[in-house]
């Protein structure tokens, strides 16, 4: 094995690895966050990191990428707590 090798199978090995999460098993109930557009319902995970936070359902008018920046920083406020 080359060294060149090396890197390439350290980021299959990582890829397998996440794969075997499910983030549905760190699932908490749906949040609901009041914005000045509407309120976008949040899907939250594990207690201490917010990688997966997302919104599930947001306002006519707002983009999923917005929706999912709301949640994420929902998830950092109840982080700090």
């Amino acid at each position: 094995m080359s060294f060149k090798a090396t890197p390439i199978l350290g980021s299959a090995a990582l890829l397998a690895l996440t794969g075997c999460i499910d983030p549905a098993d760190y699932e908490t109930a749906p949040v609901t966050v009041e914005t000045a557009k509407g309120p976008v319902v949040c899907q939250l995970y594990r207690k201490r990191q917010v990688i997966w936070d997302e919104a599930i359902s947001i306002p006519p008018g707002m983009s999923i990428k917005e929706g999912d920046q709301i949640c994420i920083n929902e998830g950092k406020r109840r982080l700090r707590g």
